[in-house]
Formats: C-alpha cells, structure tokens, sequence
C-alpha cells in the first residue's frame, strides 16, 4: 500500500507539509507523488497574509517558492492550475476539468476552507472583498492602492489583524461585528476590551452590535449600510466574518461530511484510501466517520495542521499513526497589542479568573477543582504562554 502512487490536492500549508513530512520519513523517495492545485502552487505561510502591509512586503515578496522550486524539494509532480473536478473512487482515479485522470492509491483532500461570504443588498455587494490566498490579497492590495478607508466586516482573528495591520500603515480603518467586543468567541470581556482600547488609540473605529446589510456606490465610495440605520463610508471594504470548510468535493464522492471532511484519528475519511487534514477536516476523537452522531473538532489554525501532517505522512508511509492534539494556545498577531488565547473546550464547567494592570489583561479559565482548562492573555502577559500551556490538557490525547 505505502508504494502506491500519493495524490495530494491543495498546495497549500497543509498539502506542503504531508508532502516535505512524507518525503522526510521515506528518504529513498520511492513513493510517486502528485500535488494538485487550482493556483500556481506558490509555497507562502497564509498567516503571513495579515501582517504583509506593515512589514513592507508587497504580494509577490510573500512567497517562499514557486511551483517548480517545490516540485524539486520535493522530488514531485505539481499541476498547477488544475482544478479537480471530481474523485472516481470506483475506478481510484481523480478526475480534474480538462479532463485528465490521475490514479492513486491514496489521496490526501487538503483543501483548506472558504470564506463565508454575508448576504448584502446593493449594487456594489459584490465590491466587497475577501482575503483568503495569496490571490486575494493580491487584488486586496490592488484595490487599496491610494485610498485611506477601510471598512471590515468582521472582528475576530483575522478582522482584528487586518486592522493593526491597516492601522498601523496609516488607514482609517472601521470594524463592524455583532458582537460586543473583539474575538468575543475566544476572549473573556476584560480581555476583549484592552484589544478595542489599545487599537483605537492605533486609529481603529469599532462598531459593535451590528451587521452589514447592503453596500452601495455613492459619490465614487463605498456606503455601508448597518442594521442599526448607521452607514460607514469606505474606500475598500473586507469581509472577514468567517472561514467554511471545503467539503464540496468529498460530498460529491459520497465521503461523510459534517461541519468538515469527517475523519477519524488517522485522518481516514469513510473512505479509507482518501484523507483528510487542514482546514477542510472535522476529526473525530472517537468512532469512525459515518457513524451517526459523530461530532469532531474543525481547528483552522497552523499547528493542528502540522500535527496532522507529521501524523498522516507517518501513516501514508505504512506506518498508521494516530493525529494527537497537545494544548495549541493561538497568537493573535496585533503588535499594537499582542494576545494569545487557548480557549476552553465547548461546555466545559469552570469560570474565568480575570486580573488587568498597565501591562494587560491575565485570564484563567478554571475547572471548580482548580484545574487550569484555558487562557486569554494579552499585552507583556503574553510571555507567560509557555509556562500555562503546560499546565493544560491536551486537545486530543
């Protein structure tokens, strides 16, 4: 099995990874392996994305390696721009636009996720952008070329990036969230509002409590118009109200699929010659996809996918290795006020233990036995990450 020729979809941190961890384990190079994508499979960290405009970096200055320097690291095929159209999984074949079909034994489904896109009204909704890949940021920047005003929709993770980063470069930038402070998915309320405080003294304008609802042109502008009647006025306008797993594709193979791609500890979908991983998975910390019931956990961020690509490549390489999760605390990257956060797990029984001072925001999240299930800091209490993660329970043993 593990000779069998590999077949990744998606060239992105989670294609790239199982494929240089493959390629590590297997020093001889035996396996043949296809990395398949729609774009021209340039090598960039996506995180890197929200921070480019302050570090002085223009879009092409992003990536790492273009398709054919990758190819040669990795001793592999890339298909650039080489959308699939579909998995043959009676005849193991994938099957892309042009017609083209590329055998396998395995495939890898790292798809990543899709923005999710609010409904607006107005004759300039479809104006209002979204920066998910290195060509999104493209047009973004494009689009920002000589203008002052911004307007994001959306103050999670990557609203309140794009903002210090916006800020920080000298726009006037306003976040719309309904919400009632930022990350208010992750963070405590303390720790929310030392966010909204040390990025409005950057320049951010906040509008909390509201939704967008239609966008229009007026006066060669951008009007936004909120549900509480109020309008922004706007130069450019981002949408950063969430990311969607892509699971289009597996659906349409007749793979399980829930809020994710479902697959189980090694990463197998219903299917076991087709995986999973990234930000397209839902893993299941028990039982196997298909079963009825199953809920599993849809982490999009960098270091559950390096766990699952260090895991899966061990896997396709015969040897089957169950993914396991440590505590994974995120890094919310505002300079003007840097935060880390490792929230509870959904339901869990505790409560927060808040403490402010000059230098920020320290909060516990604590079971009634005392044990420490969470945290949110911020500002200089950031460099007390390492010491409390090791205090929490791991994600997935």
């Amino acid at each position: 099995m593990a000779r069998e020729p590999i077949v990744i979809l998606g060239t992105g941190l989670a294609g790239y990874n199982t494929a240089r961890e493959l390629r590590r384990l297997e020093a001889g190079k035996r396996l043949a392996l296809t990395l398949v994508t729609r774009d021209d499979g340039r090598f960039y960290s996506k995180p890197d994305l929200s921070v480019a405009l302050a570090r002085g970096k223009a879009p092409d200055e992003i990536p790492l390696a273009d398709a054919g320097e990758m190819a040669a690291q990795l001793d592999a095929t890339i298909l650039t721009h080489a959308p699939v159209a579909r998995i043959d999984r009676a005849a193991r074949k994938v099957v892309l636009e042009d017609g083209r079909g590329l055998a396998y034994g395995r495939v890898v489904l790292a798809l990543g996720a899709e923005p999710v896109r609010p409904p607006l009204a107005g004759d300039a909704a479809g104006e209002v952008l979204s920066v998910n890949d290195l060509d999104g940021y493209r047009r973004f920047r494009e689009r920002l070329d000589g203008h002052e005003r911004v307007a994001i929709l959306g103050a999670g993770l990557i609203g309140c990036e794009f903002a210090n980063d916006l800020a920080a470069t000298g726009h006037r930038v306003t976040v719309a969230d309904p919400a009632p402070w930022p990350l208010a998915r992750f963070l405590p309320e303390a720790a929310g509002r030392r966010l909204e405080r040390e990025l409005a003294a950057l320049g951010v304008t906040w509008r909390f409590g509201v939704t967008a609802e239609r966008v229009d042109r007026v006066d060669g502008a951008l009007a936004l118009r909120l549900s509480d009647g109020s309008t922004i006025a706007a130069d450019v306008a981002l949408s950063a109200v969430g990311l969607r797993p892509r699971t289009a594709l597996a659906a349409e193979a007749g793979l399980a699929t829930g809020r994710g791609i479902l697959v189980d500890r090694l990463l197998r979908t219903s299917d076991p010659a087709i995986h999973a991983l990234g930000d397209c998975a839902e893993v299941l910390p028990e039982g196997a996809p298909g079963e009825p019931g199953r809920e599993g956990l849809v982490l999009p961020f960098v270091m559950p996918l390096v766990q699952g690509a260090r895991a899966l490549a061990r896997t396709l390489a015969g040897e089957p290795t169950p993914v396991r999760y440590p505590a994974m605390p995120v890094a919310v990257k505002t300079p003007a006020h840097p935060v880390v956060v490792a929230p509870p797990a959904p339901g869990a029984e505790g409560a927060w233990e808040v403490a402010e001072d000059e230098g920020g925001v320290r909060a516990l999240f604590r079971a009634p036995d005392g044990r420490l299930l969470g945290f949110a800091l911020t500002g200089a209490h950031v460099k007390e990450r390492p010491a409390l993660a090791r205090e929490l329970p791991p994600l997935l043993p």
